[in-house]
């Protein structure tokens, strides 16, 4: 098995988690365009990605999702109410006030007053146009009243030419619609259609519970549920041949049900998100540093320690340290503090500790 990290930080995260002949990719919070970059950095081919794995919906996991997603043609996995919110998220929202509101009524009863005054007029010139259809002169004319009479009911004569009323209505390409800025590369002619009619749409959806595992391709997953501040946010375990690969990122603290996950794993991308003394001197409002230090937020360096020292089993050959804050961290001492709770249970052939960047990719790590 195989672990990539293309990207760990409040600025987006993607990694790859891959067998002999199965890819997953897990998030994809970058564009389109830098997941592919960075894929073919790592020596990964997009074509071999199976399907992507979101974790929560939060952007800086998910905002190339709908994208990449249409590029590959892949499936995307989440659990149900990740799925909602994402769609939620990317459904436009108007908001309006009680006076606004109130204004908008009247508008829609005036328009539906006059239609309903203009409609008989229509009707009969419908009704004149079908008895003059044989003859061209009067045809003609009652062309011209037809028109003169759709106009005056707030209607488009040239859409119903043949006298129709169920004839369709021309649609704008309105290309691109959903995608970011300089994206058009990532989007086959094919998926822009649906692209534009829904940037939600995804070309399979399959959903998955915490705590039930599943398998993709010869991987198989098991997803236990972490404290965030997400709809139904999940870390995951990955096996395949006798191999385990952990990712357990954004999450507040760490529960029993987590540190029983992380037991028995080969490669474990643990967040070390904060020093705490950095955090609370650093630029962040207060009520930020109030959610990042929170039971649903991020882990600090000291958390991620006491885990270490406490209730890890020792047993990985690598811990990757992932999502580094860039203004409340530092790398080196997210490293020292990982270091000292390990002590002397590190060695030369396991325990090794990485840190996982935002700007380029990690190293694959393969066993």
């Amino acid at each position: 098995m195989r672990m990539t990290v293309l990207a760990s930080g409040s600025k987006g995260n993607s990694a790859v988690v891959a067998s002999s002949r199965t890819r997953i990719l897990v998030d994809a919070g970058l564009s389109c365009r830098e997941l592919l970059r960075r894929l073919a950095v790592a020596g990964e081919d997009p074509e071999q990605i199976s399907a992507i794995l979101v974790t929560h919906e939060h952007q800086d996991h998910v905002a190339g999702l709908a994208v990449l997603a249409r590029r590959l043609r892949i499936p995307v996995f989440f659990t149900e109410p990740t799925h909602r919110a994402w769609v939620r998220m990317l459904t436009p929202r108007t908001t309006m006030t009680y006076a606004q509101w109130l204004d908008k009524l009247a508008l829609e009863r005036e328009a539906k007053a006059t239609a309903a005054a203009n409609v008989p007029r229509y009707e009969v010139a419908c009704e004149a146009r079908r008895m003059a259809s044989g003859d061209d002169l009067k045809a003609s004319r009652m062309e011209g009243i037809l028109s003169v009479s759709a106009e005056a009911a707030g209607l488009d004569p040239a859409l119903n030419r043949a006298g129709d009323p169920d004839a369709e209505l021309p649609i704008g390409d309105g290309l691109g619609e959903g995608l970011e800025a300089g994206e058009e590369p990532c989007e086959t002619e094919e998926s822009r259609p649906a692209a534009k009619a829904d940037p939600t749409y995804l070309p399979a959806v399959e959903y998955f519970h915490s705590g039930t595992k599943f398998t993709i391709g010869d991987i198989d997953v098991c997803p236990f549920t972490i404290p965030h501040d997400a709809a139904d946010p999940c870390g995951f375990v990955f096996s395949s041949a006798g191999i385990r690969m952990a990712i357990a990122t954004d999450l507040g603290y760490m529960p029993p049900n987590v540190t029983s996950a992380l037991r028995n794993v080969d490669v474990l991308l643990l967040e070390s998100n904060h020093d705490l003394e950095m955090l609370k001197d650093g630029p962040y409002p207060w009520s930020v540093k109030q959610r990042v230090m929170s039971r649903v937020g991020h882990l600090s360096n000291l958390a991620a320690a006491e885990f270490l020292e406490r209730d890890y089993d020792g047993g990985a050959h690598t811990i990757i340290l992932g999502h580094l804050s860039e203004s409340n961290n530092a790398p080196e001492l997210a490293r020292i503090s990982a270091e000292q709770a390990i002590g002397d249970r590190m060695t030369l052939l396991g325990n090794r500790i990485l840190l996982a960047e935002q700007q380029i990719p990690l190293d694959p790590v393969e066993l």
